[in-house]
């Protein structure tokens, strides 16, 4: 296995609130909600391959605005589709989900909502967004750019940074600060799961979850 493949399997056995806790640790933007998984409770992680939409003015140029991301795409990758959290039309469908799963894409984060649920869902192919809706992209939006730095909600996500996402919502993790990050949210991981090991023995709660250890200042 790949070092790349490692770090990515390592943050899938995490939970995004465990790495949400770890980039408030490191100073980096939390977590957020609202992002949520259109189908089961799939968790996906991979480096984020960008692209932006935006609203179409005059008249389209024929192609489908996500191909050439999804072509650029690979089984290490997260597609991001930033659309400024537009809820009225679709910025994900069920053709380039197809698309994505051939080419072996770990799941798509789209800031909108994205229609066809059922063929991703037959598909295993994650998909998480605001929502769902039947109207199509094609003359309504177009692309604004491909790899380059887009916004979701109130986090800026770079072309290679980690992406995980699960039931709970969405992480971004700078890839020059995945290590810390990663290590830092496996040392909270250990230490709620013997927290959670107390309280189930019958230690009161009060005292497991005592402010100190909280905040790391005392040994397991």
């Amino acid at each position: 296995m790949s070092a790349e493949a490692t770090l990515l399997s390592q943050f899938t056995a995490l939970d995004t609130a465990t790495v949400s806790d770890a980039l408030d640790a490191c100073g980096l933007p939390a977590g957020q909600g609202g992002l949520r998984p259109m189908w089961g409770r799939p968790k996906a992680a991979g480096f984020a391959r960008t692209i932006e939409l935006e609203p179409l003015t005059g008249e389209h140029d024929g192609s489908h605005i996500l191909t050439g991301t999804v072509a650029e795409s690979g089984p290490l990758d997260v597609i991001v589709v930033a659309n400024g959290g537009r809820t009225d039309v679709s910025s994900w469908g069920g053709i380039v989900s197809v698309g994505a799963s051939v080419r072996g894409v770990r799941g798509v984060v789209t800031d909108g909502v994205c229609r066809d649920v059922g063929q991703a869902r037959e598909l295993g192919f994650p998909v998480y967004a605001r929502g769902q809706v039947p109207a199509t992209a094609r003359g309504r939006l177009r692309q604004r750019s491909s790899g380059e730095p887009v916004v979701i909600g109130e986090v800026t996500v770079h072309p290679g940074d980690v992406v995980l996402a699960d039931e709970g919502g969405v992480v971004v993790v700078p890839r020059d600060r995945a290590a810390d990050v990663l290590a830092q949210a496996q040392r909270l991981a250990g230490r709620e799961a013997a927290i959670e090991a107390e309280v189930r023995a019958g230690v009161p709660l009060q005292q497991a979850m005592r402010d100190a250890r909280l905040a790391g200042k005392e040994d397991q």
